[in-house]
């Protein structure tokens, strides 16, 4: 077994920040109406600034792949060039096509030579899902390196005009043309970018991270669905496909877009979440003293609290010094947000050896959660 470590970070968020009152001149006014909840949404999540993959006409600047591809292209430099490359793995909630994969997409524009490929779907544990491919390909001698990306495009997901025909069918019915809910919270919730590593055998530069270890938990087997696309829940807590649905449903229901169950998400994330990470720790013997940064992915500033005490329940006490957060910053990115957080991290002036990084990736999807041990060399 090698030694695997994160020697180059690098993120890419796409045009001009954009500001809480300026978010629906880009995703637009659903039946031509501000949103009532946005304000009340962005409250709670605290998010100041977001990056958006298109511009105030709604037209797309780039594609998701095209994110991911930014963000690569600036791990590459004279000793580590794009011919160097074995292992392109890339994750993502929201490709740019249902096929081919985002990560052949992705090496479509690199054109750079043959390499393998991993695609990681699902939700903001994807990005760790293909980081924990390239760092098991690593480790296991199967490569010398790897490329790993966590990347998302939803703006175009989120647009109004996805909503338009729903809106439409509602006043033909003669009900009030209103979105639910589950559809409008995540409008104000996600935005665009990408983040990258280079995973290496060897450490290179004046900062590495080496991986000591990556854990991963699902309680799908106990838990419904919180947050899906492509399909609608249904009383019994099941999913219905969106291939079972009639063409003109996928339109008057806006059965595509993407959805949260609020409900479910605020019973079961924060309590599932302190388990799986007292569980991870437990497992690998690291203690709150063990951790010099504190990384956790949080989707709304809201849970923050809320995390800090189910932590302390279970003993686990991390010092507010320790956490390193930029969501009010740059926004909630899903896949790509542990990937800009630890960039950001790196290029801050404030590692030093020995330091030691504690990840932390909750996925709402159907309750995973994803964790990673580094250490500054």
């Amino acid at each position: 077994m090698f030694d695997v470590y994160i020697t180059k970070a690098a993120k890419y968020l796409p045009n001009e920040a954009v500001s809480n009152d300026e978010m629906e001149n880009y995703l637009g006014l659903i039946n031509d109406t501000a949103s009532k909840a946005r304000r009340i949404i962005l409250r709670n999540n605290k998010i100041t600034n977001r990056y958006y993959a298109v511009d105030k006409n709604g037209k797309s600047t780039h594609s998701n792949a095209e994110l991911a591809k930014n963000a690569i292209s600036q791990l590459f430099d004279e000793n580590f060039t794009d011919q160097d490359l074995e292992v392109l793995s890339c994750g993502t909630s929201s490709p740019d096509v249902f096929a081919p994969s985002h990560a052949a997409m992705v090496h479509g524009l690199l054109k750079n030579k043959s390499v393998e490929l991993n695609s990681s779907s699902g939700i903001c544990c994807s990005g760790m899902n293909a980081l924990k491919y390239g760092f098991l390909s690593v480790k296991s001698g199967n490569s010398k390196n790897a490329i790993c990306t966590g990347s998302e495009k939803v703006s175009t997901w989120l647009s109004a005009q996805q909503y338009n025909q729903e809106i439409i069918n509602l006043k033909n019915l003669e009900e009030q043309p209103i979105i639910a809910f589950k559809k409008d919270f995540l409008r104000w919730m996600l935005s665009d970018g990408a983040g990258a590593f280079l995973l290496q055998n060897k450490p290179t530069g004046e900062v590495s991270l080496k991986i000591e270890w990556m854990e991963a938990y699902s309680y799908a087997f106990e838990l419904e669905t919180c947050m899906y696309a492509g399909g609608d829940k249904l009383e019994n807590g099941e999913i219905k496909p969106w291939s079972e649905y009639k063409p003109e449903q996928l339109l008057n229901e806006s059965i595509l877009a993407v959805k949260q169950d609020v409900k479910l998400l605020d019973e079961f994330i924060l309590p599932k979440g302190v388990e799986s990470m007292s569980d991870a720790m437990e497992k690998h013997n690291v203690t709150a003293d063990d951790i010099d940064y504190f990384l956790p992915h949080v989707s709304s500033h809201f849970f923050v609290d809320g995390l800090k005490n189910g932590l302390l329940e279970k003993g686990i006490d991390i010092a507010d010094e320790k956490w390193f957060m930029n969501l009010l910053r740059v926004g909630n990115v899903g896949s790509a947000s542990i990937y800009i957080a630890v960039e950001e991290l790196i290029n801050s002036g404030k590692l030093k050896k020995g330091d030691k990084i504690f990840l932390s990736v909750p996925e709402s999807g159907r309750f995973s959660f994803a964790y990673a041990y580094l250490t500054v060399c």
